[in-house]
């Protein structure tokens, strides 16, 4: 008995390690033809999908897929062309499911879709300039109903976070004064905010979770989990979700009832992805973004992630009381009744409330 089970056994793991070596096999005999089809293309280019023929076999249809969509089937080993008019922006997966011989045999081949846009340069004009707390190292920053809300982190320096406490606070932006303030934990990192249906939602840097407030009276109403294990950035939402960043160039899509992330974008500018991006804001429909490190806000297209103009604010930090503690530029907030915009700086004693051009 024991002869016959080691037989059965062997002879299965035979059939096994063939079945392997025969789809190894197939795997070559078809290739995409990179000859005519590029590695990287802007949004609204044309591809062109041919299979290379490695093995000469007879091939009777090929059905195209991209991202597990289906593009098309043509049959034989016709070239056919696809257009990239409403992926978003990144690597794009493309299949090819070539029928050939009674088998179906797939092969893969992946390609950049970046920027058709060139993003404008845009002014700004100085409406006002306005007291800012100095120790305050800016994460969040939001209007609601006329009060601003502004999240802290606890580091009082350029890389030190560990000063200090992170923090959550409602200011007369006119003075400077802090009306309310609710402080962290010292092991959490505080990160960016956004108000929304009256609730103010705040991240948390490297530990995965985040806070939500009444918007009223500061009271702390819930936590809730990352669905995903990334580091929390900056966040705005748009009246119905919420967008988050994670230091990479990915903005999260956020259901605010099951934190469930249900999408994201990736942003570039023109051929190059940008990463870092930090504090956001959502205005007339875009999202205007810091990039960490960058005194500069991008403004980003949601649909598809393309950057499609750039403030260059570089100048403000020069207006600014300069110490060892001062820090980039961080902190978006639209006024709607002023229609102008809010910004400031890690440890920044100035905000300044500006217009675009």
């Amino acid at each position: 008995m024991k002869i016959h089970k080691l037989l059965s056994f062997i002879l299965l793991a035979s059939a096994l390690i063939g079945c392997e070596d025969s789809k190894k096999d197939k795997a070559e005999w078809f290739s995409f033809n990179t000859a005519v089809l590029k590695p990287q293309f802007k949004a609204g280019e044309k591809a062109t999908l041919e299979i290379v023929n490695n093995k000469n076999k007879t091939i009777d249809s090929i059905i195209y897929y991209l991202n597990s969509k289906k593009i098309t089937k043509v049959e034989g080993n016709k070239k056919t062309e696809f257009a990239f008019t409403n992926e978003k922006l990144g690597y794009q997966n493309l299949k090819a499911l070539v029928y050939a011989e009674n088998e179906y045999v797939e092969t893969e081949y992946r390609v950049e879709l970046v920027s058709n846009v060139a993003p404008k340069l845009l002014s700004y004009t100085i409406v006002n300039t306005y007291p800012h707390d100095i120790k305050a190292y800016t994460q969040g920053l939001e209007f609601h109903r006329d009060t601003l809300y502004e999240g802290t982190g606890n580091g009082e320096g350029s890389g030190t976070r560990t000063k200090g406490k992170s923090s959550l606070r409602k200011t007369d932006y006119k003075t400077g004064k802090v009306h309310q303030i609710v402080e962290l934990n010292d092991d959490l990192f505080g990160e960016g905010i956004t108000v929304l249906n009256n609730k103010v939602y705040q991240l948390t840097w490297t530990s995965l979770i985040g806070f939500i407030y009444d918007a009223d009276n500061l009271k702390q109403l819930k936590t809730f989990n990352y669905s995903k294990r990334i580091e929390g950035w900056g966040l705005c939402n748009d009246g119905t979700n919420l967008y988050q960043t994670d230091g990479t160039e990915k903005i999260w899509i956020m259901n605010p009832e099951t934190f469930e992330m249900t999408d994201y974008i990736n942003v570039y500018s023109g051929n190059n992805k940008i990463k870092a991006l930090n504090e956001l804001e959502w205005i007339d429909g875009k999202i205007y973004g810091n990039v960490y490190q960058k005194d500069a806000i991008a403004i980003i297209d949601p649909k598809t992630g393309a950057i499609e103009g750039i403030i260059n604010l570089s100048n403000l930090k020069k207006k600014v009381t300069q110490h060892p503690d001062i820090d980039v530029l961080n902190g978006i907030a639209y006024n709607p009744r002023t229609k102008t915009i809010f910004v400031t700086g890690k440890n920044w004693d100035k905000m300044f409330e500006i217009r675009v051009e």
